[in-house]
């Protein structure tokens, strides 16, 4: 009796480990999910394709350019892109760091302005997801300048 109770508790003890290491893979995956979600967006923006960057972001999204302008809504970001998106973005991905629903991303980013000229920034961004989706961006964004460093 005792010997079939030691291994029912074996075996329990076992379903349990394999689903702490089960949970434990999941949330891994997801943690890896919201990057690989916005780096496959910003490679649709990279081709100028901005419908199919659309579809990576949810139909209530905001957007905080912090000192500039608040869009909120895909239809508002719809109508930034088409404005300031005169040919599509170049830009880097220095580093990224994912958090839960977070994922935080600097680099630099050149846009063509309507002089058919570059100007160039470098950007902090801290998006929020939700349900797989880009919910929300806060952007931290300065233009570069010519000056040098002493």
């Amino acid at each position: 009796m005792f010997r079939v109770f030691s291994i029912i508790s074996a075996l329990m003890l076992a379903s349990i480990v394999q689903a702490q290491i089960t949970n434990h893979e999941f949330k891994k995956e997801k943690k890896m999910n919201n990057k690989s979600i916005l780096l496959e967006a910003n490679k649709a923006v990279l081709k100028g394709d901005y419908e199919a960057y659309l579809a990576y972001c949810t139909e209530d999204t905001k957007w905080v350019f912090v000192g500039d302008r608040t869009l909120l809504g895909k239809e508002k970001v719809r109508e930034y892109m088409k404005e300031v998106y005169i040919a599509p973005p170049v830009f880097t991905e220095e580093l990224i760091m994912e958090e839960g629903d977070m994922v935080t991303v600097t680099g630099e980013i050149s846009l063509k302005n309507k002089a058919g000229v570059y100007q160039h920034y470098m950007y902090c961004d801290v998006w929020r997801f939700r349900d797989g989706k880009m919910a929300g961006v806060t952007a931290y964004v300065i233009e570069k300048t010519n000056s040098k460093a002493e």
